[in-house]
């Protein structure tokens, strides 16, 4: 065994104390170099995340505007939703935080595990809506129980509440969960009725209770958007249509403003403000009723007999007819190898234009489709209207079929046929319109000649009273059709409600003169009569009937279609009646 000499042992000890104290000053070089990266090069960063941690920037949402009647009545404003949030980088445990919450105010444990999915593909620093529209005792639990709630937040808003459900559902229109307008008068004026939210930075405790206020910029609430129908004949068209499948337009005939705009089958709106589960949807979308289809501005019909006025224009400004120009009517017309029939198997007699329209001859009308051809008489549709969309400012309006010889020859690849002109001249073939069309359509007819683009928003007014903007009327276009030749229409329109064996009789009303027309789709040839008897309602021709009142000076025009409806005469004129008789009840004796 080898002794170290005394100067030895201490060489090695000095030189250990040396390492060490080497070490020493190593590792406080390098919590030196931390301190200097965490301070001066990500400081910004860690004085902003530790602001983060006491400053919370709170939105304040900018109340909808309200959504009026052409009188000022509310149809949609909003009320008061108490809405349960979670900000997600405030959360240790978030499957924890939903339990506990699903304990207290009942959250469907199904719904849980989605609702962490969707959590954590979202922002962290940004909240998450939970649960929308809870209860008082919710919150009050809620408020209780916070100290094992971190990061949970309730939020007031203003939550869209269409009064009175499904009325004028169609026109109005839907929003989505994130409070968006998706169809309606909701979507076309989503940028006024919006509004602008604010904001505001609030201090907040560990708990997340806010303390103080540390800036504020208010919200601004979105305009209110008053609309053009009469809430009282809204209603009045609704009821007309229940149980029904069908449309209707009422439209003041020297302006184009929509008072009333009705399609059933309808829907409540207030269905969608929370959202709703993929099978309600489905129903819902499925529905071979079509409840979500605007079927005044959509709903796509021959016009049937209410296109004998266009025929009737065309053949007096061509010359083709005089009024006292006349036609037999046997019931039938023989063309070719084919045999046309009347809607009267046993025919009218001798018919002029007055009785042709009065009581509504088909065999009047084979004749003079014949001598106009296809496409005189589609240039003369055009001209009133059809096959183009009226501009109304809501929805995505159907433009609807005008057919001449060449669109056939592209579509088909096959020549118009001479037959098929007869079958348009009464207002079938492929000729294809809407509700609304017709309503504009006739609407000229009684003012002089001129296309009005419907309009179904009044004006727009800030909260305060400012008036934004306030719509005119606008002209579309105008028939050239003599006036002369357009006042013998208006007196066989007259006629076809107020004299013997017109065929809409039933729109007649005691002490005013109401003028207009009926019209009978047929879905199926008259042959097949036992196979119709069997299939009643579903291939039951449809009903049209276009009513103007009074008929000297119109205030209204109404346009009516029932799907499966039977005759114009019987199903859509009494409906006409009774709505002109709602809107001029203080002239009605």
């Amino acid at each position: 065994m080898i002794r170290l000499s005394e100067p030895d042992s201490l060489n090695i000890f000095q030189k250990r104390i040396w390492w060490l104290s080497l070490f020493v000053v190593f590792l406080f070089f390098v919590l030196l170099l931390r301190l200097w990266y965490l301070q001066i090069i990500n400081g910004k960063q860690y004085r902003k995340r530790s602001e983060n941690n006491r400053i919370r920037l709170k939105e304040i949402p900018a109340y909808r505007g309200k959504i009026l009647d052409r009188n000022g009545l509310v149809l949609v404003d909003n009320k008061p939703s108490y809405n349960l949030y979670i900000i997600p980088e405030e959360v240790d445990d978030l499957g924890l935080l939903l339990n506990r919450l699903s304990k207290i105010i009942g959250l469907d444990p199904q719904s849980i595990q989605k609702k962490i999915l969707r959590i954590r593909n979202h922002f962290s620093f940004k909240p998450v809506c939970i649960k929308r529209d809870i209860s008082l005792d919710d919150v009050s639990r809620i408020e209780s129980n916070i100290l094992m709630l971190p990061g949970t937040i309730i939020r007031v808003e203003g939550k869209r509440n269409y009064i009175y459900k499904e009325l004028a559902a169609h026109l109005i229109g839907y929003i989505s969960r994130n409070i968006r307008g998706k169809s309606g008068i909701e979507y076309r004026w989503e940028k006024v009725l919006s509004g602008e939210p604010g904001g505001m930075q609030i201090e907040v405790d560990a708990t997340g209770r806010m303390i103080d206020v540390i800036s504020k910029s208010p919200s601004i609430p979105g305009a209110d958007v008053y609309l053009t129908i009469d809430k009282r004949l809204q209603q009045k068209a609704e009821q007309l249509l229940k149980g029904k499948r069908g449309a209707i337009v009422a439209m003041d005939p020297y302006n184009g403003e929509i008072l009333a705009m009705a399609s059933s089958p309808s829907f409540d709106p207030n269905i969608f403000v929370d959202g709703m589960d993929q099978k309600t949807w489905q129903k819902i979308s499925n529905s071979m009723d079509h409840p979500l289809q605007n079927r005044a501005i959509n709903g796509l019909y021959p016009p049937a007999s209410l296109f004998k006025v266009v025929v009737s224009s065309a053949g007096l400004q061509e010359g083709m007819i005089t009024p006292r120009k006349k036609f037999i009517c046997t019931g039938r017309f023989l063309y070719g190898n084919w045999i046309y029939n009347c809607w009267k198997r046993n025919g009218h007699g001798e018919v002029d234009l007055h009785k042709a329209i009065r009581e509504s001859c088909d065999i009047y009308f084979y004749n003079l489709g014949k001598m106009l051809g296809v496409d005189k008489i589609a240039h003369y549709a055009r001209m009133f209207g059809l096959g183009r969309k009226t501009g109304i400012d809501v929805g995505n309006e159907s433009t609807g079929l005008v057919p001449t010889s060449r669109w056939k020859l592209k579509r088909f690849g096959v020549p118009w046929q001479g037959g098929e002109t007869l079958s348009l001249a009464i207002g079938q073939s492929y000729l294809l319109v809407t509700p609304i069309q017709m309503a504009v359509m006739y609407s000229a007819v009684f003012n002089g000649g001129i296309l009005y683009k419907p309009q179904v928003t009044k004006l727009i007014k800030r909260p305060n009273g400012d008036i934004i903007h306030r719509f005119k009327p606008q002209i579309k276009g105008r028939l050239h059709i003599k006036p002369e030749y357009l006042d013998i229409i208006k007196q066989a329109l007259i006629a076809v409600v107020n004299e013997p064996h017109g065929t809409g009789i039933k729109a007649k009303i005691k002490g005013i003169t109401v003028a207009g027309k009926t019209g009978t789709v047929q879905l199926m040839e008259k042959k097949k009569k036992e196979e119709k008897e069997e299939r009643h309602n579903e291939i039951k021709d449809h009903a049209w009937f276009v009513g103007v009142a009074p008929a000297k000076h119109p205030s209204i025009v109404v346009a009516v279609i029932i799907e499966h409806g039977g005759h114009g005469g019987s199903a859509s004129a009494p409906i006409a009646r009774e709505l002109i008789r709602e809107f001029l009840k203080p002239h009605v004796r």
